[in-house]
């Protein structure tokens, strides 16, 4: 006796690097939010020097993430020297982490292909 057929259940999307989020994916601005996700706040200065960047690239790629929401800046004087800090917002946060698991999908998704099947 034949089984009765039933319809499939519809195949998850599979996640396409057409759908990264373009704020973030641009590596310069990776760089950034990756480093300011392990530090409360770093400065102007620590990020230029950490990712070797110009005034004028970082300034431009920062201004982006925070338009953004991504990334809050603080500017304040030191002992008359100004002082510009960033920080990393809840949104910024929360961005970084859906950009990294889909990162993850399309990696496993990648290795899925180039093994032929499922790994034991």
């Amino acid at each position: 006796m034949a089984r009765p057929t039933t319809p499939e259940a519809p195949a998850l999307e599979a996640p396409s690097p057409l759908d990264l989020d373009r704020v973030i994916h641009e590596r310069v601005r990776l760089g950034i939010v990756s480093a300011l996700a392990g530090h409360e706040a770093l400065s102007f200065n620590e990020l230029k020097e950490t990712l070797g960047l110009t005034d004028g690239n970082l300034s431009a790629h920062a201004r982006k993430l925070e338009e953004a929401g991504y990334v809050r800046c603080r500017k304040s004087f030191v002992d008359r020297v100004p002082r510009t800090m960033y920080a990393l917002t809840g949104e910024g946060r929360a961005a970084l982490e859906r950009y990294l698991h889909h990162l993850e999908a399309l990696i496993e998704r990648a290795r899925g292909a180039e093994g032929g099947g499922e790994e034991s």
